[in-house]
């Protein structure tokens, strides 16, 4: 009895020592991780968050490996990262061997290109062995492939959900399981997870997603305690959960008017930076804005009849009617079109 009372008091230690630890992080930046040279694969590189995650870790010198369901717009991420890696191509000195200086050939990194439905896993295996094959070893995954149905629950053919349920979750447990293994040989790695807020909490209009999200994040927590139960803290991993971002795949999402520019869409440039420094200095998570974690705080504390009535103030439980109204009129265009 006495060894677990002693236990006890060494874990409320220990708790204490994280928050004070984790205090710290706020008035001291931590250092960023160096990212050269190592192989990054970035899934849904072809645009959005994806295409900018490509870009700043091109400016880190990593070497990426972009996947993308779409070759044209994926070869587009490729020739961006090209031009970063074409500014960043200047010499450097050292000193020479009798004391002078020579110049020294800069590293240079490659970009590869690999066209993948991750939402099909012998795609995901097969497009993870060529990867091995012709790049190497990933020692960094950045899970961030996305897609959205756009219609409610009844109006949503079931092919749609499981597209979603398949894209936004399942290849998570897909790419993982294909460059994982050689992580846990090696003791080194980082895997992020690209989620959303509505993986933390929920709004009316967008269930598969939600759901999906939802998913993405459990997968990503049980798989850090995995990797903590097996002692491998060579491995990180970064959940990323922003809000609403100003990329088109929400497009006419609007919460109440007057809320509006106290909370805009992100800017995806803004959401990928802060993503960054998470990544960069090991962060387990990152909420954007800050206003994030106490939502998903409140929703775990308070009544679900009080949870409805902040959402229905704020104009969050009906915010993603008027983009499903949006997709529903571009699809009746299109079938109009089509009739013609």
């Amino acid at each position: 009895m006495m060894i677990i009372i002693a236990e006890f008091f060494v874990v409320i230690l220990k708790v204490l020592w994280a928050f004070v630890t984790a205090g710290a992080k706020w008035v001291v930046r931590p250092k960023e991780k160096s990212v050269a040279g190592q192989v990054c694969v970035i899934t849904g590189a072809g645009s959005g968050l994806g295409r900018l995650f490509a870009k700043e870790f091109a400016r880190r010198r990593a070497m990426l490996v972009l996947w993308d369901i779409n070759s044209q717009s994926n070869e587009e991420t490729a020739e961006m990262v090209r031009q970063i890696y074409h500014e960043l191509d200047t010499p450097i000195t050292k000193d020479g061997p009798v004391g002078g200086v020579e110049e020294v050939p800069p590293f240079q990194p490659q970009v590869y290109t690999y066209v993948c439905d991750v939402g099909k896993r012998e795609s995901v295996y097969s497009t993870a062995e060529k990867v091995r094959r012709e790049v190497g070893e990933v020692d960094i995954l950045i899970n961030n492939a996305g897609v959205v149905s756009g219609h409610h629950l009844l109006e949503c053919p079931d092919e749609l959900i499981e597209r979603t349920m398949v894209v936004n979750c399942h290849a998570h447990f897909w790419t993982t399981k294909a460059f994982l293994p050689k992580m846990l040989e090696l003791n080194h790695g980082h895997i992020v997870t690209v989620a959303s807020s509505l993986g933390l909490f929920s709004t009316a209009g967008v269930e598969d997603y939600c759901a999906s999200k939802f998913g993405a994040i459990g997968f990503h927590e049980s798989l850090s305690h995995e990797l903590k139960a097996s002692e491998k803290d060579g491995i990180n991993m970064t959940l990323v959960c922003p809000y609403l971002v100003d990329t088109g795949m929400f497009k006419g999402c609007r919460i109440r008017k007057e809320i509006e520019p106290f909370l805009p869409p992100l800017k995806p440039e803004f959401c990928v930076k802060q993503a960054m420094r998470a990544i960069l200095t090991d962060q387990p998570m990152i909420c954007t804005p800050r206003i994030v974690y106490m939502v998903n705080f409140m929703k775990s504390i308070l009544p679900f009849e009080a949870i409805v009535c902040m959402y229905r103030f704020l104009g969050a439980d009906k915010c993603m009617y008027p983009f499903l109204a949006q997709r529903k009129e571009a699809m009746n265009n299109n079938e109009a079109k089509n009739g013609i």
